[in-house]
């Protein structure tokens, strides 16, 4: 999930570069939302481990 993140991260840096504003706003919102549900997955999960 996190590889995903950064992919789309990375797209949107890219397409901001370029000029390509919406794809870039696009993605960077995917990429957010993406590491936010990185995120709670793994604080689930280290709760998950700790008991």
């Amino acid at each position: 999930m996190l590889h995903y993140a950064l992919v789309f991260l990375v797209i949107a840096i890219i397409a901001a570069i370029l000029g390509f504003g919406g794809i870039a706003g696009a993605a960077a919102g995917i990429a957010k939302i993406l590491f936010v549900i990185f995120l709670i997955l793994a604080v689930i999960a280290f709760f998950r481990r700790a008991r």
